[in-house]
């Protein structure tokens, strides 16, 4: 499958319209070839406050469309996008780098299924019934039977903001429930790809969503998605990417009171207990190297490993390491892909770099792959006698690096578990189920994978701690794009 590599200029979403970049455009590069993938539109922040106001003009009708007509055009994208299909895999894996595999089993494929998921949503009942309540008379009225009703309503206008990572993928699955709820949206794409997500909106377009209900824009610089937090039209900001940035957004969104739906960094760790199955530990910790080169907020990047399995798991690791192929997305045999950018792989280096010198052993890795001259590669690096202490055991790298802790007690694993600014997702792994569930009842996390690395997709998805604020996922996902509203009356 050939590389979708064009200069075709893609333009942004306003109001139903398609317009140029008012600031031009900039050139989107491929993380394996080095090569210019498209040009990009460079929004100016009038178009981005345009695009707010667009949003926010269309949000009265949109809101009072009946559920059966948000259902049919989600579910019309959905099998417009499944049509697209073999023209958006390549375009997503030149813009991301990620392995041909990926592209195929969990980028497109998943962003559909996040379509068909809300337009399925948009009928769920969105009252709550509750008791009559008898009450006393009052200064404020009289007395009698009161009845009363919780209303889950839309939010209004919703800037999604969406990461590099899995473009398409996050964006479905901000926009699905968004607009199964009676929102507006606004698309900020990551800036480093953001070709795909404008033809993900295209498709939006196509089905024919009303003018204004979806917009995007995009832009190389923070200067578009700041605009949006600090708009008076824009009522939410849903984001995924990191903890930096998300504290930003908090600090200036809430100064109009911004919805925040929050989705940052994490530092998994991955509790592996003297009677766990090593295979199933190994493969499970080593799908850090082996999906999207570790560029995943929920990776078990952080194994702390009983004393006395500790070195059968970094031998499992080195070997897994040593028959993990690195190279080319595009070919078959290829698992370990690129960093998205050449900054950020001199950022996973400089962890590496930091790590060595805090005292941790590469055991595995640690430079890049010699065999290829191009491309932002960073291999397969396992760092062990790390200690909690360490920057790389406390930092999120977001990259193909695993590094391993030592314990002698289950209540030693759980503290350096729980020793850590981030709580987004931990793993325990053990042959003792009761074990290993009070193990996850006592980790704070918002997630925690038993023997697993698999997902529920209707569990309710977020972080604790500097991870996040905010659950989505399933059901959860239209309760966090709606505001409860409470309706009484005399009964």
């Amino acid at each position: 499958m050939p590389a979708t590599t064009t200069t075709k200029d893609r333009q942004l979403l306003i109001g139903g319209e398609w317009v140029d970049g008012g600031a031009g455009g900039y050139e989107i590069v491929n993380p394996a070839t080095e090569e210019v993938v498209g040009i990009a539109p460079e929004a100016s922040v009038q178009q981005s406050l345009d695009a707010a106001a667009a949003a926010a003009a269309a949000f009265e009708s949109w809101s009072r469309t009946t559920v059966a007509e948000r259902a049919s055009l989600l579910e019309a994208a959905g099998k417009l996008l499944r049509e697209r299909l073999d023209d958006f895999v390549p375009l997503v894996i030149a813009e991301t780098g990620c392995t041909a595999t990926v592209g195929r089993q969990m980028q497109v494929p998943v962003a559909i299924g996040r379509f068909e998921r809300y337009a399925l949503g948009a009928f769920e009942p969105d009252v709550i019934p509750l008791a009559p309540q008898e009450t006393v008379a009052t200064p404020l009225a009289p007395g009698g039977l009161i009845g009363a009703m919780a209303r889950r309503a839309p939010v209004g206008v919703v800037a999604c903001i969406s990461p590099y990572n899995f473009p398409i993928v996050n964006t479905a699955g901000k926009i699905g429930p968004a607009l199964a709820m009676g929102n507006t949206v606004v698309v900020r794409p990551a800036s480093q790809d953001p070709l795909a997500v404008i033809e993900l909106v295209k498709v939006l377009h196509d089905v024919g969503f009303p003018p204004g209900v979806v917009n995007v824009v995009t832009g190389s610089t923070p200067a578009t998605g700041e605009a949006l937090v600090e708009s008076r039209d824009v009522d939410m900001i849903s984001f995924t990417g990191s903890t930096a940035v998300g504290l930003r957004i908090a600090e200036v969104g809430g100064r109009t009171m911004k919805r925040l739906l929050l989705e940052l960094g994490g530092k998994g760790a991955a509790i592996v207990y003297d009677d766990a199955d090593l295979a199933t530990a190994v493969g499970s910790i080593g799908s850090v190297w082996a999906f999207h080169s570790g560029q995943i907020c929920t990776a078990p990047t952080r194994a702390i490993v009983h004393r006395s399995r500790y070195q059968e798991l970094v031998e499992g690791l080195s070997k897994m390491a040593s028959m993990l192929t690195v190279g080319d997305p595009l070919e078959s045999s290829t698992v370990v892909g690129p960093l998205i950018t050449s900054a950020h792989r001199d950022r996973v280096e400089g962890y590496i770099g930091i790590g060595t010198d805090e005292g941790a052993e590469v055991v595995v890795g640690g430079g890049r792959p010699g065999h290829l001259d191009k491309g932002f590669y960073v291999e397969p690096t396992l760092l062990a006698e790390v200690t909690n202490d360490m920057r790389v055991a406390r930092e999120e790298i977001f990259g193909p690096v695993i590094v391993v802790e030592a314990f002698d007690d289950d209540d030693e694993a759980i503290a350096m578990a729980n020793d850590n600014d981030f709580g987004l997702y931990d793993y325990v792994f053990s042959a003792d189920s009761s074990r290993a569930m009070r193990t996850a009842r006592r980790l704070r996390s918002g997630n925690v994978g038993i023997n697993t690395m698999q997902r529920n997709h209707e569990t309710p998805f977020g972080g604790t701690k500097y991870s996040g604020v905010g659950r989505d996922g399933g059901s959860f996902g239209l309760h966090a794009y709606s505001e409860l509203q409470s309706i009484v009356w005399p009964g």
